[in-house]
């Protein structure tokens, strides 16, 4: 039996909710994805933005499986083996009847996914592919980005406003520290957008659903750490000029003159590529 017939065989997850009493919990970020078609869609649109017929090739991680709606999709992708990240014990034993009928192809790990390490070494490829806890996909995205040339791709949902703030152009009220340090690691496509009742419970906010790609020569843990603390600071006072922020650097002036800024500039007029120079020359 292939794996699309065995995910087809599956209990839908109406049911599958009802069998184990699962009601998403707030403290964890939780919001379901129970519609297949828009599960089958994020990876559909994913592979089609890589130009990639399946994820036969490749190893995958999911953070905050669930009910295991686009855990189900991402296995009907066929990839060489499927790790989900779970905090909750009962979206746990959800994934282990999964997992009972397509063998070690699936891999659960019960921990904290901000502790866990992405950057083991893995048989194949990596993609991220995940429908993130609202609460955590911040601190996530910071955590991949700092070694974002260990993985192919990260597909990855977002509240719509954090999306925004990531694809943010220079002089807009989006752009700030998030879109620099993201903009400089990755090529994002907006795959599409999901109203709140495509979800249960259903949030207040919309969501987008991003494909992040590393860029050819990404900047090294080290260069990213220094650039954090360069576009914190910046935009901590994002309203001053950059020479006033940066008062406490005696030759600050001579820096910009010598990298091409302007020193009277505010942090928003910055583009990412000025920012990793001024971080360089800090």
């Amino acid at each position: 039996m292939s794996i699309a017939d065995i995910i087809s065989s599956l209990p839908s997850l109406k049911l599958t909710i009802e069998a184990y009493g699962l009601m998403a919990q707030k403290s964890l970020g939780q919001n379901f994805l129970l519609d297949s078609n828009i599960t089958d869609k994020i990876v559909r649109s994913s592979l089609r933005a890589q130009n990639l017929p399946s994820f036969a090739d490749a190893c995958l991680f999911e953070v905050g499986s669930g009910p295991t709606g686009l855990t189900r999709s991402i296995l009907k992708a066929e990839p060489q083996k499927l790790t989900v990240i779970e905090l909750d014990e009962r979206c746990i034993k959800i994934a282990e009847d999964i997992r009972a009928r397509v063998g070690d192809r699936l891999e659960i790990v019960n921990q904290d996914a901000l502790t866990y390490d992405f950057t083991a070494p893995a048989a194949a490829p990596k993609h991220i592919l995940s429908n993130l806890p609202y609460n955590i996909s911040v601190p996530l995205l910071s955590k991949w980005l700092a070694d974002i040339g260990c993985y192919k791709s990260l597909t990855l949902m977002f509240q719509k406003e954090v999306a925004e703030r990531l694809m943010a152009s220079t002089k807009t009220k989006d752009y700030g520290r998030l879109s620099v340090l993201t903009q400089l690691q990755c090529r994002i496509t907006h795959l599409f957008d999901l109203p709140p009742e495509a979800f249960t419970p259903a949030p207040k906010i919309w969501s987008s659903v991003l494909l992040l790609q590393p860029v050819i020569a990404p900047l090294s843990r080290e260069e990213i750490a220094h650039l954090e603390k360069i576009t914190a600071l910046a935009f901590s006072k994002r309203r001053k000029m950059l020479r006033q922020t940066f008062k406490h650097i005696a030759d600050f002036a001579d820096i910009c003159e010598q990298i091409g800024i302007v020193p009277t500039s505010r942090p928003e007029e910055l583009t990412p590529q000025q920012f990793f120079e001024l971080s360089q020359s800090l």
